[in-house]
């Protein structure tokens, strides 16, 4: 089995579309290969590789049956997105110029593996992201 990408589920589309179309280009070079608002779609490639996709959790509630279901859980974060950069002090202050917070400044992190430094941040639409370098 291969892992393609990571797909997010989003409540607010166009909040989650301006904050990733902004913060990709700024890090990594890059514009969205598509965005349809009306589908609550958008999708980032890079080299030809999925970076990452966009799709609205009404829509797919819609195709899955769980439309009558809570919209979000509550409590504690169910998913986060962890991306490596090439400098967590530089990509964490990016990501936050652009609207997301940091919830973790950047630091160091010689438990979970050598040489390795993270940073947390709150995406606008209330994803929680991991950076990481080493």
């Amino acid at each position: 089995m291969d892992a393609l990408y990571p797909r997010l589920l989003v409540e607010d589309f166009a909040t989650a579309a301006d904050f990733w179309t902004a913060a990709l280009r700024e890090l990594l070079g890059i514009e969205p290969v598509k965005v349809i608002p009306e589908a609550g779609y958008a999708n980032w490639d890079l080299n030809g590789e999925g970076v990452l996709v966009l799709f609205s959790r009404a829509a797919v509630a819609a195709v899955v049956g769980t439309e009558a279901l809570p919209a979000r859980p509550t409590g504690q974060d169910a998913s986060m997105l962890v991306f490596r950069v090439d400098s967590v002090d530089d990509a964490a202050p990016c990501l936050a110029a652009h609207g997301a917070e940091i919830v973790a400044d950047p630091q160091d992190r010689p438990a979970w593996g050598p040489g390795l430094r993270t940073a947390h941040l709150r995406t606008p639409d209330g994803t929680l992201v991991e950076l990481q370098s080493y």
